[in-house]
């Protein structure tokens, strides 16, 4: 009886102990557990508070209506059109295989394109929308919808896509839309949007950011499995602001029906005193229209690969020798050194030698003897030889970035080249080597390294006729705004006097090389320069007309007129035409005639923007 009794009291004090070892642990572990709740609830729950409240709510960027491009009368250049597209949400769409394959059904869609969607929403984030269809139509939308309950994730939008107007005429300077190529981390979110398109050229892309507007949001509450649950919140998206050019697009399409006869070539109109760009014409031309639909990519891709590559806008990506349009910086350059007087003559016998070697004049009988005056009117090379080797090749260089050479302008259009403005420094740098003097030679008849752009050509030109630092701009100010005043570039005005009379002389004197540009008499004078610019050497051996097209001379022109009261400066050039005065000075006379005649600039500009000119999927314009 006894021995059961101690079985007894040994079996619950073993029952016990393990009770209080399993309740140690429970409590270890509850408090394990309660430590850590504590933790994260109460000391890092700032942290985390936000981190849930992400995970609870889903962000849907808006896409922004895309700002118009007008002329400078108020003519429609690029619009927006309206048209239809389907997207689908993987998130909505369950079996998402299942759904593209009905849709195939109503829209045409191959296995592959199927098969690439169903990899895509794998990959992507389950609420980011997939655009399966562009550009449909409006029974194609229809019957979707018809369909929608048997299509779990699919939706239908409107889609906007850019309309161009004045394709082939203002296209370089408009420039076109293309899909985003590549992001960077601190990118606008909206450019993550699915077919969301941005600026790739001209205009398009260089007011990129005024133009695009700004995206709306809409805030989703979604569930543990990213199901949308509700809508919470909505901001509506900023249209993008629109541009009114300084283009006048009936002068624009004059000019390149002039153009249009060379193989090659370019030209720029502008203001004096505003800078205004009235024209920027370039051939070969392309459309933009071409841009506007599904396979913009492949007409991309054919006129890159066609020849002399009609998307390249020769105005402003045209980098070319400026030839004896350069003379002007020389003698400037030389006058503000003080190394010559306008009235000091220098002999030409056809040649000019430094350092045993000879360079020769585009005369090779020689000019006699030249001032400033004779030099510039018959465009003698050995007299600007000699300003050169007299004040260096820094001084020249200084003075063609003082008058808007080798840089670029912030004024609207992107893609342009700087071209090269050549001094020691710069070739140390880029060839790592010393400055010889044959270089500056060869750079006082704007030849050698020198290449310059025919905008930067007409500013130059711009400056030379007011003694003024004017900017170029594509784009005109908002309503209640002027343009800026530009100020003084602090040349000597006696040096610039010389210049321009000089200027004058070309033209309008016996013996000038610029008399094709002569305007009728009894209308305003035109003060200009020719230039003849180096393309290969054999063009130094043979004539232009025994020449392979390529292997010709570039021929140039520069002016501003009228010569009283400058008005307009202008810049043509003209790829392997050979002679400026006979190739480039006839265009240049046409364009100077007619900017005189239509005075543009003098004409009231466009200022209001009453309404929208969206074009409707139906064709008609809102």
């Amino acid at each position: 009886m006894f021995g059961r009794d101690s079985d007894d009291n040994a079996q619950r004090l073993r029952f016990t102990r393990r009770t209080l070892l399993i309740g140690a642990a429970q409590a270890g572990v509850f408090g394990l557990v309660g430590s850590r709740l504590f933790r994260l609830q109460v000391v890092e729950g700032g942290r985390y508070v936000p981190l849930a409240e992400e995970n609870r709510l889903n962000v849907q960027i808006v896409a922004p209506m895309r700002g118009r491009i007008l002329d400078r009368f108020g003519e429609l250049l690029a619009t927006n059109r309206e048209g239809y597209r389907v997207v689908l949400v993987p998130s909505l769409a369950g079996n998402v295989k299942e759904v593209l394959a009905l849709f195939a059904r109503l829209v045409p869609m191959t296995e592959e394109d199927q098969e690439r969607f169903v990899q895509r929403a794998w990959r992507q984030p389950p609420n980011v929308p997939m655009v399966l269809a562009g550009d449909l139509t409006f029974e194609q939308i229809a019957e979707v919808n018809l369909f929608a309950p048997q299509l779990p994730g699919v939706r239908t939008e409107i889609d906007s896509r850019r309309q161009y107007f004045h394709g082939r005429t203002v296209g370089h300077v408009v420039g076109y839309v293309g899909v985003v190529s590549r992001l960077a981390l601190d990118d606008d979110p909206v450019l993550r949007l699915p077919g969301m398109r941005t600026g790739k050229s001209g205009v398009e892309l260089g007011m990129e950011n005024i133009l695009r507007g700004a995206g709306g949001q809409i805030k989703h509450e979604v569930d543990s499995r990213g199901r949308i649950v509700r809508d919470i919140e909505q901001r509506e998206p900023v249209r993008g602001s629109d541009i009114v050019l300084t283009i006048d697009t009936k002068m624009q399409a004059r000019t390149l029906a002039r153009l249009s006869r060379e193989k090659s070539a370019a030209a720029v109109a502008m203001d004096v005193t505003t800078g205004e760009v009235v024209v920027m014409a370039s051939v070969p031309q392309f459309d933009t229209s071409e841009f506007a639909d599904p396979t913009a990519g492949r007409a991309l891709r054919r006129m890159q690969t066609a020849q002399l590559n009609p998307m390249v806008n020769r105005a402003i990506r045209g980098a070319y020798p400026p030839g004896s349009t350069f003379k002007m910086v020389v003698a400037l350059a030389a006058l503000e050194a003080g190394v010559v007087k306008p009235k000091e003559r220098i002999a030409c016998e056809g040649k000019f030698e430094l350092a045993n070697q000879v360079f020769r004049c585009w005369k090779r009988g020689g000019h006699d003897s030249s001032d400033l005056h004779k030099a510039l009117r018959e465009s003698c090379d050995v007299y600007f030889y000699e300003l050169a080797r007299r004040c260096g090749i820094d001084a020249i260089a200084r003075m063609a970035r003082r008058l808007g050479l080798g840089q670029t302008f912030d004024c609207g259009i992107a893609l342009q080249k700087s071209g090269v403005i050549p001094d020691a420094e710069w070739k140390q740098r880029r060839f790592g080597k010393g400055w010889l003097g044959g270089e500056t030679i060869l750079a006082g008849i704007g030849q050698g390294f020198v290449l310059t752009t025919p905008l930067q050509l007409a500013v130059m030109m711009a400056r030379l006729a007011t003694g003024n630092a004017v900017t170029p701009t594509l784009v005109r100010p908002a309503p209640g705004e002027q343009f800026p005043v530009p100020p003084a570039l602090g040349i000597r005005p006696e040096g610039l006097d010389a210049i321009r009379r000089g200027l004058f002389a070309v033209v309008n004197e016996e013996g000038g090389t610029g008399h094709a540009a002569r305007l009728n008499e009894g209308t305003a004078r035109l003060a200009g320069k020719t230039g003849t610019s180096q393309v290969s050497r054999a063009s130094s051996e043979r004539a232009n007309s025994d020449l392979r097209w390529e292997e010709r001379d570039h021929a140039l022109f520069v002016a501003y007129a009228p010569s009283a009261l400058p008005r307009y400066a202008v810049a043509v050039v003209v790829e392997h035409a050979g002679s400026g005065g006979a190739a480039a000075g006839p265009v240049v006379k046409e364009l100077m005639a007619d900017l005189l005649a239509q005075d543009p600039t003098a004409r009231p500009a466009y200022s209001g923007v009453p309404g929208d000119s969206t074009i409707r999927a139906d064709g008609d314009r809102g």
